[in-house]
């Protein structure tokens, strides 16, 4: 009976070390990043704004490019983000968090002058999101670029970044420009609020980043605003695609009425992940950010683009479950039945 049991364990160990092997020769998808690195401090409660005295909760872990990078690590890619953090308590949380995640933190900048940017959120009951951003002169807004031949699959940018001030976004521009070159794709989330354009139209401030795009991301109102005022998604994706020869993919993220993926040669329509089934939506925010990342890890990985576009509709669900813009367990969760 013993020997039965020694042969079975011997078995087990073996299938197990196959699977690891396995496991470890399967091609990982390179996928990086650059911007802004900050911290959130949110409201307690809905109807309460900014100007006024009342609770906070946080800090919570925060930046677009962060949220991307977190949930692209998660989701099994070797995740790098270019940023800067200060040498306190913020930047340690930032760090720790990302590192977590399994995210390459080596290019990110600890400096030993200023503060860790913050940024301060409140929610009305409609959902709409008010912020104050402490940015621009902090070490989020000191980024450098350095080529170092090390080319991901996917390099992704946050139109926010590029808002920071013209040297942060002349740097993501060298770092678009020198990865598409090198055969890089690149995807680009618009993501930028109308109160960081200051009278600028909106490619000026993108236009280098679109000549390079691969995979463009946009909400429906941004869709609107880099086509020109078109408001009809064929119209305005068609004139996308025919305005910039480097993109591929257009998916366009519609709220509740889920998304829609087009290219030159397909149309297709992804519904909404139904996790309000189940669980509460708690916190919006960053769910777009979750939502880019497994579109990108999907793309990256050779699913189709409708499994991509489920992967990513799940994503974003699960990322707006809890407090926090990086709070969703997407490692954990994202293969898991949740509806």
């Amino acid at each position: 009976m013993t020997k039965i049991l020694d042969i079975t364990n011997n078995i087990k160990q073996n299938v197990r070390k196959r699977k690891i092997c396995s496991n470890m020769e399967k091609k990982v998808a390179k996928i990086y990043t650059m911007g802004e690195l900050l911290v959130e401090i949110m409201r307690t409660e809905k109807d309460k704004p900014l100007d006024a005295p009342d609770l906070f909760k946080g800090p919570f872990p925060s930046g677009a490019p962060a949220i991307f990078i977190s949930a692209a690590a998660q989701l099994g890619n070797h995740a790098k983000i270019w940023g800067g953090v200060a040498n306190d308590k913020f930047g340690d949380l930032l760090l720790k968090r990302l590192t977590g995640d399994g995210v390459d933190v080596s290019a990110v900048h600890v400096a030993y002058t200023g503060a860790t940017a913050v940024a301060f959120v409140a929610y009305d009951s409609s959902g709409d999101r008010e912020f104050i951003f402490h940015l621009d002169g902090t070490p989020a807004a000191d980024i450098a670029f350095t080529e170092t031949g090390d080319i991901p699959d996917f390099f992704h940018v946050m139109g926010c970044s590029l808002t920071i001030n013209d040297r942060v976004k002349a740097e993501i521009e060298h770092a678009c420009s020198y990865f598409s070159a090198a055969g890089a794709k690149i995807s680009f989330d618009p993501n930028i609020r109308p109160s960081l354009l200051r009278d600028r139209g909106i490619i000026s401030i993108t236009g280098k980043v679109m000549e390079c795009c691969s995979v463009f991301l946009p909400a429906l109102d941004e869709l609107t605003l880099f086509s020109e005022g078109r408001t009809g998604l064929e119209e305005a994706a068609a004139f996308l695609l025919e305005r910039f020869s480097n993109l591929e993919i257009i998916h366009i993220k519609l709220g509740k009425r889920g998304s829609r993926i087009i290219t030159r040669e397909t149309d297709i329509e992804i519904p909404i992940y139904p996790i309000e089934k189940k669980y509460p939506i708690v916190d919006p925010t960053g769910a777009g950010d979750s939502f880019d990342a497994a579109f990108v890890s999907g793309i990256a990985a050779g699913m189709s683009l409708v499994d991509a576009g489920k992967l990513a509709a799940k994503a974003g669900a699960i990322n707006s479950t809890v407090l926090g813009p990086m709070s969703g367990d997407i490692k954990n969760n994202i293969n898991r039945e949740l509806v």
